[in-house]
């Protein structure tokens, strides 16, 4: 199979140093000799060529100049620029590498001197850009990696979700539902930059995918208890409201066991906090205010909003509009009252997903 030939581009004003060149590279190279930096930009609309040998001293366009422009074409920026010149003093040499050159060869140039210059830059070309196809193909395999990692991990807690809500008819579709308001209450804290600090820290896809986990302690609680026909007894409540530290715990002994758990970091502060309350009368840990984690407060109004407009064992439904201004009704008790203002203006699209995803 017959290797590329390399293409260089030699621009000089002088049709004899033209001459010279050419004579000395068409037996390697691809050449392309030219004797302005005007027909230079002429021909480079047409082909790109691997290497450019530039003369200094032209006129209309110096070197200096059309390096300059050649720079600031993101097209063109990557061609290696070689100048060639009878400029031969120190300050020539710098400035016609600070413009970005990457060698400075002066003149007269021995043929053997200029092949191996040429062959040494277009080796470290070469090489580049070896370097940069592997760094780009292991970064999109380390990106089919990590998408992989984090289907599997959304996969197992949607799984684990959907065991749980197996076990209690009544509360088919709150998952999902909840993972929704929760996208919907972050999107428009985004829009409308408040907490702004907090959010800034989250992973959002982990965030999301966290909230199937809320209520996985349940998994530990009696059906007697998860599915009564009726008002728990104060016992049962007690027994009920442990679902939380069940849940914690659970999520610490998966963290436990991987050394890859930052997905489960915002699991965990869910299920642990989304039964607080501003004014401190939640539980397990009576937490108030600011002191309850970002994520428990907002968890805390997707989580009341879908068991107020669905059927419980305990309970019938409320229409969309009563389970808005019960939310609305407990700012500042129950809910943080910033995120019931946001509530307030998203209340529509929960009703749409209230009424559309059952």
């Amino acid at each position: 199979m017959e290797t590329r030939r390399h293409k260089i581009m030699l621009v000089d004003d002088n049709m004899a140093n033209l001459t010279m060149g050419k004579t000395m590279l068409k037996n390697l190279y691809e050449v392309y000799a030219m004797p302005s930096a005007a027909k230079l930009f002429e021909l480079l609309e047409h082909v790109t060529p691997d290497l450019i040998l530039l003369d200094v001293i032209m006129p209309e366009m110096d070197g200096y100049e059309a390096i300059r422009r050649l720079k600031a074409d993101p097209v063109l920026a990557d061609i290696p620029v070689i100048f060639i010149t009878s400029k031969n003093d120190e300050l020539s040499e710098l400035e016609g590498l600070s413009l970005g050159a990457i060698d400075y060869i002066g003149k007269p140039f021995s043929a053997a001197l200029l092949l191996r210059r040429i062959e040494n830059h277009l080796l470290l070309v070469s090489q580049k850009k070896s370097l940069k196809n592997y760094n780009d193909n292991l970064k999109d395999m380390v990106n089919k990696k990590t998408g992989q990692i984090f289907e599997l991990q959304n996969a197992v807690l949607s799984t684990v979700a959907d065991m749980l809500e197996f076990r209690d008819d009544a509360t088919g579709g709150h998952v999902s539902r909840t993972q929704m308001y929760l996208e919907l209450l972050v999107d428009k804290l985004q829009q409308e930059q408040i907490y702004t600090r907090e959010i800034a820290a989250w992973d959002m896809d982990f965030l999301i995918a966290s909230a199937q986990l809320h209520d996985v302690g349940k998994i530990a609680i009696s059906d007697a208890i998860l599915n009564k026909p009726g008002r728990l007894t104060p016992e049962e409540f007690a027994q009920m409201q442990k679902h939380v530290s069940i849940g914690v715990e659970a999520i610490d002994r998966i963290a436990k066991k991987t050394s890859e758990h930052s997905f489960l970091l915002h699991a965990r502060t869910i299920a642990g906090t989304h039964h607080e309350k501003w004014d401190g009368t939640g539980y397990p840990a009576g937490l108030r205010g600011a002191d309850i984690p970002l994520e428990g407060r907002l968890m805390a109004i997707a989580d009341v909003y879908d068991a107020l407009i669905s059927k419980r064992p305990y309970k019938q439904p409320v229409t969309t509009a009563e389970a808005e201004r019960i939310i609305i009704e407990e700012r500042g008790s129950h809910f943080d009252p910033v995120l019931v203002d946001v509530f307030q203006s998203v209340a529509g699209y929960f009703a749409d997903i209230a009424n559309n995803c059952r």
